[in-house]
């Protein structure tokens, strides 16, 4: 459970500061910090797309970061529903099944809207990596409260 809850937080944590973390990893790829998204191809077209697309936003209409604020604390809101199931985990069972359909959701979601938002295939699996690791210590923590129970 401790592992989900990080997993939580620090995807919440980290959709806090975009922009900075993109020109982080555009540098540690070689992409500079400067470079149009022309010229380059798969993981650093998109990583600069992204990057060139939050700078221009971020500079026009600063304010839609806010929406990513609203993200971040909406990890950290549903971290903190897990906390109950690891205090208590006999009467969390409710709120594990709700996390593993959560988790089951993020795939079908990743798959519709990703291509309504133009988000590459590689990417919206990567995306949907985070349903299905998350789902696994789920699973055994249910498994685990109903052996509680027997």
């Amino acid at each position: 459970m401790l592992l989900f809850i990080a997993g939580l937080v620090v995807s919440g944590v980290t959709a806090f500061p975009l922009l900075w973390e993109l020109r982080i990893l555009s540098n540690l790829l070689g992409l500079g910090d400067t470079t149009p998204p022309v010229g380059h191809t798969g993981l650093g077209f998109w990583i600069v797309t992204v990057r060139h697309g939050l700078e221009h936003t971020y500079a026009d209409y600063p304010w839609i970061a806010y929406g990513t604020d609203w993200l971040a604390f909406g990890h950290l809101v549903i971290a903190a529903f897990f906390i109950g199931p690891l205090i208590h985990p006999a009467t969390s069972r409710a709120t594990l099944f709700t996390g593993i359909i959560a988790c089951l959701g993020v795939i079908p979601l990743a798959m519709i809207c990703g291509p309504l938002r133009g988000i590459p295939f590689y990417w919206r699996l990567i995306d949907c990596s985070f349903g299905v690791i998350g789902i696994f210590p789920l699973v055994y923590c249910l498994k685990q409260v109903k052996r509680m129970e027997s």
